[in-house]
């Protein structure tokens, strides 16, 4: 069987955790944050695990994990 490739949209935005969960960061944390408030930016900056239903599909786009 060929190697797969990796999905590299997808390896850029999320990385695998040591049990093997999803992480993804925030969006809207990267320009005009002048209007926002450093509550809303520090909570931006917090990663979070991807929701159990899209788990899998990002999986299938990183067959090989990240390291």
């Amino acid at each position: 069987m060929p190697k797969l490739k990796t999905h590299k949209g997808a390896a850029k935005r999320f990385r695998t955790t040591a049990t093997g969960k999803v992480k993804r960061g925030h969006s809207h944390a990267r320009h005009i944050l002048t209007k926002k408030s450093s509550k809303r930016k520090r909570f931006l900056d917090v990663d979070v695990l991807v929701s159990e239903s899209d788990e899998g599909r990002i999986k299938s786009m990183l067959p090989y994990g990240r390291g």
